[in-house]
């Protein structure tokens, strides 16, 4: 591990990003598939199916939808995942990685002008993500019109980490607002200069930030016919009764052929497909886990409210014993402006990071020799 300080610090938070991306989508997936569920074949599962398109239905009238991602695994199993990676020695997860994953909760809520069925991306005008872990809040933002806000408690995150980071009175004058960020203050951020910024490093001087992808509507109704064509086939449904108006549905379905079947219906549209969406090839195909992915969905009074996706077959992995997906719908509020927010510059904020603002293990880190 490196020692402690910014640049370690911004590490464990990409490691975090990059960690809630993959869960986002595969959650994504889950609910895809879930909602495709209603045209299956027996009484049973016509009816399972018909509960969850309803719940799905419900969820589409919403203008705001909160929900929380939580893994169901251990320590061992989450170190084990590193495994087939064959980490040099001393790069395999610490302990304190592998038990921050295990406990770490992230809580989303989107709010949207019209309806979810009926919204698209331009209608989504608020959004709220926080990362908390049993010591504390570690990571929170919020995009609210043209701006992001955000705050990180550093000494939360360090101590989960196994790695501690500097205090904001450590740092150089030229820090500026990176102090308030270690403060665990809210900063302010521009995103369309975020945005610019970006593209600029990645291209010539003046560039203007590519579009977000998108997938048009009729892309989007041929996509969810396709899915339910698919899994009107292969996945099948149990349905069990519960007290309180509480009813726990299990969907099982062979992953290989699921996703083989998938990526077919799926081929005619790939041109129609964002940037980055490249459906997997025949090789990856053959090389799919070859086992059983299974679903846990409770609803009350016909309302989502859980579903649990175990993955720990997927890994084909042994020593991964335990290892689900948990995502719970919930009660949130409405997204707001933090008051008190310091404007955080990017440009300058970027330039003192890389210029050499830092703290290493031995201390302060000045200018590079020779600035």
């Amino acid at each position: 591990m490196a020692g402690a300080g910014l640049p370690a610090e911004n590490t464990y938070e990409e490691t975090i990003i990059i960690a809630i991306r993959k869960t986002l989508t595969a959650t994504a997936v889950v609910g895809a598939v879930l909602a495709g569920s209603a045209a299956c074949g027996t009484v049973e599962q016509l009816s399972a199916g018909q509960k969850l398109d309803r719940a799905f239905e419900k969820l589409d009238e919403e203008k705001s939808l909160s929900f929380e991602f939580s893994l169901d695994s251990d320590v061992a199993s989450l170190k084990a995942l590193d495994g087939p990676s064959a980490p040099e020695p001393g790069e395999e997860m610490p302990d304190e990685v592998a038990r921050l994953f295990r406990d770490a909760k992230i809580s989303v809520t989107v709010q949207s002008k019209k309806p979810f069925g009926e919204s698209g991306e331009k209608d989504v005008d608020r959004m709220a993500m926080k990362v908390s872990s049993p010591d504390g809040q570690l990571i929170e933002y919020r995009v609210i019109g043209d701006h992001t806000y955000l705050r990180t408690d550093a000494g939360t995150l360090g101590k989960a980490m196994g790695s501690p980071v500097p205090k904001a009175s450590d740092l150089p004058p030229e820090a500026g607002a990176l102090k308030k960020v270690l403060e665990g203050k809210w900063v302010k951020i521009d995103t369309k200069e975020m945005e610019r910024l970006a593209a600029e490093n990645g291209d010539e001087p003046g560039a203007e930030p590519s579009p977000e992808p998108t997938i048009d509507a009729v892309t989007q109704k041929k996509l969810m016919k396709a899915v339910r064509g698919v899994v009107a086939r292969e996945v099948k449904l149990k349905s069990a009764g519960g007290e309180d108006g509480t009813e726990r549905i299990t969907a099982t379905a062979p992953f290989r052929t699921l996703a083989t079947e998938l990526v077919e219906e799926l081929r005619p549209l790939a041109k129609k497909l964002p940037p980055g969406a490249e459906l997997p090839t025949d090789k990856d195909l053959k090389d799919a886990p070859d086992a059983k992915v299974r679903a846990d969905i409770t609803l009350k009074n016909g309302e989502l409210k859980e579903v649990r996706l175990d993955l720990a077959k997927l890994t084909e992995n042994p020593k991964v014993k335990k290892l689900g997906l948990v995502v719970r719908m919930t009660g949130g509020s409405m997204p707001t402006v933090p008051a008190g927010a310091t404007d955080l510059d990017v440009e300058e904020l970027m330039e003192g990071m890389f210029g050499g603002v830092g703290v290493g293990a031995s201390g302060l880190a000045g200018p590079a020799d020779g600035e």
